[in-house]
Parts: structure tokens; C-alpha cells; sequence
């Protein structure tokens, strides 16, 4: 397995090269740069890579808007984002661009395993206490639409909106379809697919829609 690592601290990078060793699975390859503009070179040289990490704030960034130009440069390797910023608008804007992971930099090597592990996986990685952040200020805007008893979450932990993207999920939608089906980012709803298998506890479309059924979140299919 072979990854990119782009930071502009050092010392962060040898602590993440510590993290990375320990990825579940084959030996990893770790190649490095201090700037954005190096990291792009070493991607373009190395298209077989398995994965990117991308800091927001760097020398050579333009922070989300870099992250958009690498995705559209390299749209078959994924990226992680791993940054200091915690704010909503950041986390939005790199997941709509292209990003597939937001990790904070505070986070401990396990949380960080667990979060790459699930992007490497194939899933979507977003930051718990991001999320809720991101569901009291949905709850807000969508409070002069929905009375007061759907503000809050349904007994299994679910908001209303979240409710609607589970419903189209299982219709099998893709995130774009959903966004385009109920006018939001797709950034946006990837931050709620998440927030829907965090809450749910699965780790992918195909698990949430069956535990969803189970506990009747959803008509199950008729057979026959």
C-alpha cells in the first residue's frame, strides 16, 4: 500500500508516519511533502497511490479550493483531509470537492486508524462531535420549517432530514441524486449519510438499510 503525505510540520508528519504503520493489512509506503505544489508533483509521479493526506493550511494551498483542484487533477485517489479547522464550513466545503475523510489533528492515533481504515475501505469519514455540531445548525435553519416536535430526533437518535436521505438511500439514490431530490450539497449530504451510519452503527448503504428495517424505520420489501 502506498500513501501521500503532504504537511507543511514536520514533526506532525513523523507522528502520522507512526500512525500509518500501523494500518490494518499490507506494509505501507509513505512518500512526503512540505507544500502543495510538491505533493502534487509526487502524485502525478506516483498515479498508483492508494491514498492522499492533504492539510488545509499550507504553503502552497488555498485551502478547500486546493483540495478541488487535486481531486480534479486526481480523481482516482482518494483524499483525506487533516487539519486544525473544525468549523462546519471547511468540513462542507473539502467533502463537497472531492474529499472522502475530515480528520482533526487532535484526534488520537486510534481515532485516526479507525477514520482511515474506513475511507480505505471504501466509506466516508467525518469527525462525531463535527457532525453534531452540523446537526444543532440544520436543526436551526430547518426551524421555521418543521414544527417543534420534528426539530428533534426520532427514539433511534435520527433527525428528521436524516430520515429523508435514509428513505432515499434505500431507494438507491447516490449521494448526488439525493442532493439534487432534496435541493442540498452533495458535501452536505454525505455529512448526513455519515451521520446516519454513526447513529446506525453500520458501515455502509446496504447495512443501514437493513438495520433500518429491523427497526421499522422503513417499509420492508414485499415479496411475491
Amino acid at each position: 500500500m502506498k500513501m501521500l503525505l503532504v504537511d507543511d510540520h514536520v514533526l506532525f508528519r513523523e507522528g502520522m508516519r507512526y500512525v500509518l504503520q500501523q494500518l490494518d493489512g499490507e506494509e505501507t509506503e509513505i512518500l512526503e511533502a512540505g507544500n502543495f505544489q510538491d505533493g502534487l508533483k509526487i502524485a502525478a509521479q506516483h498515479p498508483e497511490l492508494d491514498l492522499a493526506l492533504l492539510d488545509l493550511n499550507m504553503p502552497g494551498s488555498e485551502g478547500p479550493v486546493s483540495i478541488r483542484y487535486f481531486h480534479q487533477c486526481y480523481p482516482h485517489i482518494p483524499v483525506v483531509v487533516v487539519s486544525g479547522e473544525d468549523g462546519c464550513g471547511y468540513m462542507e466545503k473539502v467533502m463537497s470537492y472531492g474529499a472522502l475523510g475530515f480528520i482533526h489533528k487532535s484526534s488520537t492515533a486510534h481515532v485516526m486508524l479507525g477514520a482511515l481504515n474506513l475511507v480505505l475501505s471504501g466509506g466516508v469519514y467525518i469527525p462525531p462531535e463535527i457532525l453534531r455540531q452540523h446537526s444543532l445548525l440544520m436543526q436551526d435553519k430547518e426551524a421555521d420549517h418543521l414544527d417543534k416536535r420534528c426539530q428533534n430526533t426520532n427514539e433511534y437518535g435520527l433527525t428528521p432530514r436524516q430520515m429523508q436521505v435514509l428513505t432515499h438511500i434505500a431507494a438507491g439514490l447516490s449521494n448526488k441524486e439525493i442532493a439534487e431530490a432534496v435541493c442540498l450539497a452533495e458535501g452536505t449530504v454525505k455529512i448526513h449519510v455519515a451521520g446516519i451510519f454513526n447513529t446506525l452503527r453500520v458501515g455502509n448503504r446496504i447495512e443501514a438499510v437493513r438495520v433500518a428495517e429491523k427497526l421499522g424505520l422503513l417499509d420492508k420489501p414485499s415479496h411475491g
